[in-house]
């Protein structure tokens, strides 16, 4: 059984990812916090993670996305937000300057459509 982290202040979406999660057979461990997360991952290893990008700062999901590909490098880092929307900033991976930068696999606003999200997934997992 494939074991995905899930990092999100936002406690709504937290639930709902972890539910839906579950529900497609993946163990799943939910965080509330980048500090959370550093700590789980000094004594555990996911087989992938989904990190929102603001948490306790504007950039905690870049810090926890780097310290988590510097540890682990192999593990698959998605970065879901809705930073765009509540901003106007906007990030891609499509450069590999902002590949370094952001460092994770995917960057995925949210709002994307469940099945979509959960193909990505899929397809980082090479399921």
């Amino acid at each position: 059984m494939k074991h995905i982290l899930i990092v999100d202040d936002d406690a709504d979406c937290l639930f709902q990812l972890k539910l839906q999660m579950s529900n497609l057979g993946y163990s799943v461990t939910a965080l509330e916090s980048q500090f959370l997360a550093e700590e789980w991952l000094e004594d555990s290893e996911p087989d992938l993670a989904i990190i929102d990008l603001m948490m306790e700062t504007e950039d905690s999901g870049f810090i926890l996305s780097r310290g988590l590909k510097n540890k682990y490098p192999d593990v698959p880092v998605v970065i879901l937000t809705a930073v765009t929307p509540e901003t106007g900033l906007s990030f891609d991976l499509q450069t590999s300057d902002s590949q370094q930068w952001i460092n994770a696999d995917q960057y995925i606003e949210k709002g994307l459509h469940q099945e979509t999200l959960f193909a990505r997934i899929e397809q980082l997992l090479k399921l």
